[in-house]
Formats: structure tokens, sequence, C-alpha cells
């Protein structure tokens, strides 16, 4: 009985590692709840940062499926998490990018946003985005792109994640001019601002060495 327990991690005998069930949970939660911060962005014409930012304004130019773009976007930054975090956090990250991709397609049919006011959505979004990718930093996992190279900046030279996300996100909010107007640019920038600063403050080593 203890055997199964252990197995399929009903409990974890090893604190400073995670059962395989844990992480399943852990991608999946994470993932829902950064699809539903992608979502609300999008539903206010927002961009998000990140290179789900990158992919909200080629979704905006040319009307693609913004999870199409999310996923072609994040494709070569596996090469670096391959090289650089291994195979368990490549397969991880690539498994939560999928999840996210898949759900924030899907969830228009589930879930209808009448209306929507620009500055509380940044906020709320962030927040969102900030829970979602908290919780995969601390299963070894990202939504790709500029996540993995925070996560690698972080853990080989101890700059923090947030910052190194916070300065990429700078870029791709300059380029949200071309599709947005300047409210809505202003509106995107709290949110990059309030996910990178939940970021920098929460997800630090010392505080959670699970993996």
């Amino acid at each position: 009985m203890d055997g199964d327990k252990r197995r399929f991690g009903f409990w974890n005998p090893t604190p400073t590692r995670h059962t395989p069930l844990e992480d399943a949970q852990g991608l999946f939660a994470s993932s829902m709840i950064a699809a539903l911060g992608l979502a609300l962005m999008g539903s206010a014409g927002l961009v998000a940062s990140g290179t789900a930012g990158v992919a909200f304004v080629l979704h905006y130019l040319t009307g693609v499926s913004f999870g199409l773009y999310y996923t072609v976007v994040n494709i070569p930054f596996y090469v670096l998490a391959l090289k650089r975090l291994g195979w368990a956090f490549t397969i991880k990250t690539v498994l939560a990018v999928t999840m996210t991709s898949l759900i924030t397609e899907l969830q228009p049919h589930f879930v209808t946003i009448e209306s929507i006011d620009p500055m509380w959505t940044a906020v709320l979004a962030g927040i969102l985005l900030g829970f979602g990718l908290l919780g995969l930093y601390r299963h070894r996992a990202s939504l790709g792109g500029i996540g993995v190279l925070a996560v690698y900046m972080q853990e080989r030279f101890g700059i923090r994640a947030g910052l190194v996300q916070l300065a990429f996100d700078v870029v791709v909010l300059i380029a949200a001019f071309s599709v947005a107007a300047p409210f809505i640019v202003l509106c995107s920038v709290v949110g990059a601002l309030v996910l990178n600063l939940f970021l920098t403050v929460n997800h630090r080593a010392d505080r959670y060495i699970a993996m």
C-alpha cells in the first residue's frame, strides 16, 4: 500500500523531488491558469509578455490563430532548453506550451467574455500568468521562449528570471504599437510589470528547491 502511494504520488517521501503525478497535475493546472490569463488578454486586445506577446502581435497583424503562432515561435527555444537544461525540462516545457496553446484555442467555446476593462484585465491577467509561470518553474518547466532563457540565466548566473523576462518584454511592447492603440499598449505594459514583478518577488531558488 505504501509503495503504491509513493509510486503514484499521493505523498512524497522525498520532499526535494516531485513525483510524476505531482509534475503532471502541476503542468496541467499551471497551463490552465496561464491559458485563462492569455484568453483575458486576447479579449481585451492586449499584448502579453514573452513569446506569447510575439504570437499576439503576429495574430493581430495576420488574423492567423494565436495558438499556432505561439507553438511555432517557441520551437527555436526548445534547442536551448535541451542543450542547457536537459531532456526532462525540455519535455515538460513542450507539454506545457502544447497544453496552453490548445486550451487557449478551445477556451472561447466554453467561456464568453462580452465586456472587459483593459486596465483591470492587464492586472488580473498579469497575476494569472504569474501564477501559471511560477507553478511551471517550480516543476522544472516553463512556457517556452524567453521563459527558458530566464530560467537558464537565473540558474547559471543568478539573474532573477523576472528581470530577464522584463527586458525582453520591453522590445515586444514597443512592437505592439504597430497593432494596438497607445492606451492598449499602456495597459499591456502594466500587465507585463505585474507579471514580472510577481515572478521577481516569488521565484527564488532559496525558497523552493523541489525538482
